[in-house]
């Protein structure tokens, strides 16, 4: 690899010291280095509907994210469709997507120069919301997880989940969550979903807080469409309202009558592996910190 761009989280490196660092680093070495900085405002207009794309260099080799997962997962929903793989650059705290830690740099940027690495493909979801006439008004992808949430703090949030059409079951919770293998260690493993794989090829569906005994999350088939419908309020006769964050982003509003249908997107994640360590021995070195 010689063609490099960097995104950084403004938040993470302050004063850009890291960024600067490895642009000079690869420089240094007949490598071209570009990057961008990003603030909290600045990644606050990136999740908007109407963002203007990335202005990234059409030989660009890889793409470097320098922040924390958050980061990361924004960086891949910005570059969906342009085929680029990326490499996280831990700056946060437990960093479960991110392959390169601070101290591990310039070892890392050395065996990207020798093109010392493999690349692993990650499945996405695509998402969309129905109205109650069944036209599409909002469409994203998550790498991590597709979460729709009570709009309220002192509200209880009842949903149907249907599986390819088919009532599954309905909750009262604070909200559910549908992970890929990504993000299982994510928002999903919080609300004690399932670790998996991120090389495998399912989706992992978690209810948030639900409001009875014997709940459990559900594995689906990749092929399987998971359809989330809010439900009325306890007396029947208020709507609804609840969230719907795709990997954390600005949230969509929606009311009973609404639709969320979540499949397994057509376009995938690249993201570049530089060591051999097994996806347990990784697991195992995160959760002890």
């Amino acid at each position: 690899m010689r063609s490099f761009f960097i995104i950084t989280n403004s938040v993470k490196d302050p004063g850009q010291e890291v960024t600067q660092h490895i642009s000079s680093y690869l420089t240094e070495r007949g490598a071209k280095a570009a990057y961008l900085i990003r603030d909290d405002q600045s990644i606050a207009d990136r999740q908007s509907e109407d963002a203007a794309p990335l202005d990234i260099p059409e030989d660009t080799q890889c793409i470097l994210v320098l922040g924390g997962d958050g980061t990361l997962l924004q960086a891949a929903r910005d570059t969906l469709g342009l085929g680029i793989p990326l490499l996280g650059v831990n700056l946060g705290t437990l960093g479960f997507l991110a392959e390169v830690e601070k101290n591990d740099i310039d070892q890392a940027l050395d065996k990207l120069l020798a093109d010392e690495y493999t690349s692993e493909e990650r499945m996405l979801l695509a998402g969309c919301i129905e109205n109650k006439d069944g036209e599409k008004v909002y469409e994203s992808h998550a790498l991590n997880d597709v979460v729709v949430a009570r709009s309220g703090q002192l509200m209880v949030l009842p949903v149907q989940m249907l599986v390819n059409g088919q009532p599954l079951v309905s909750y009262l919770a604070d909200g559910m969550i549908v992970s890929t293998p990504t993000g299982s260690t994510a928002y999903n493993l919080s609300a004690g979903g399932p670790i998996v794989s991120p090389a495998a090829r399912l989706m992992v569906v978690t209810p948030i807080c639900p409001h009875t005994l014997n709940t459990r999350s559900v594995i689906l088939s990749p092929d399987d469409q998971v359809e989330i419908l809010p439900g009325e309020s306890k007396d029947g006769e208020e709507s609804v309202t609840a969230k719907v964050y795709f990997d954390g982003g600005v949230p969509a509003i929606v009311s009973t009558g609404d639709r969320i249908v979540i499949r397994q997107s057509s376009l995938s994640v690249t993201l570049i592996r530089l060591n051999s360590e097994s996806f347990l021995k990784q697991l195992h070195n995160r959760l002890k910190q």
